[in-house]
């Protein structure tokens, strides 16, 4: 059976079997929250464990894409979800380039494997794609050590928006908060396009 961690959200795994019959608390492994689990009323609130393939499942099959590229974690997945994206994973950024050329989805999460100094080595056949390839889609990075939100290291990855991954289950918001950020910013910009027009 999985269940969602009541803070994080994230999916927990798990044996009913091997539970008591009776109510257990124990820290997520994700987050550290204490979770609380009653076997007798498990059924009611499990979730059933979907194969990664089918986790879109749910959403229309028009729905706009979200190419994941690099690490895949069912809360990338969930959080492409939650925005109403279907996820679509690349292991490589060479994968991923070759996708994104072909339909240049809306939405790009680069999920490194380690977080190095910028430039993002792994990630660079998408980061230096030619500014008309790149404005088609809002490209966010997704990593551990990062500050959500952070402009000057989004501007230092060449990303449009940097996500903690701890602060995923937030991306409503910060999707929210970054759309606004980002047309105020290029305002000016896409009314002198119009204007070329």
């Amino acid at each position: 059976m999985r269940i969602p961690c009541p803070t994080c959200q994230r999916p927990i795994s798990f044996d009913e079997n091997k539970l008591p019959l009776r109510e257990v608390t124990f820290p997520c492994p994700a987050c550290k929250a204490p979770v609380s689990f009653d076997r007798r009323s498990l059924s009611s609130m499990a979730v059933p464990v979907l194969e990664k393939d089918h986790l879109e499942a749910d959403l229309a099959d028009d729905a706009p894409k979200a190419l994941l590229v690099g690490a895949d974690s069912p809360a990338l997945r969930q959080a492409a979800r939650t925005l109403g994206f279907q996820a679509i994973h690349a292991p490589t950024a060479e994968a991923a380039r070759e996708l994104y050329l072909q339909d240049y989805p809306p939405l790009v999460l680069l999920s490194p494997a380690q977080l190095t100094r910028p430039p993002l080595g792994e990630m660079q056949p998408l980061t230096v794609l030619s500014p008309v390839d790149r404005r088609r889609s809002f490209f966010v990075l997704v990593a551990d050590g990062l500050k959500t939100l952070d402009g000057t290291v989004a501007f230092l990855y060449d990303v449009n928006l940097v996500v903690a991954v701890k602060d995923l289950a937030s991306i409503e918001r910060i999707w929210h908060e970054a759309q606004a950020r980002h047309s105020k910013l290029y305002q000016a910009f896409e009314a002198a396009v119009e204007a070329l027009r």
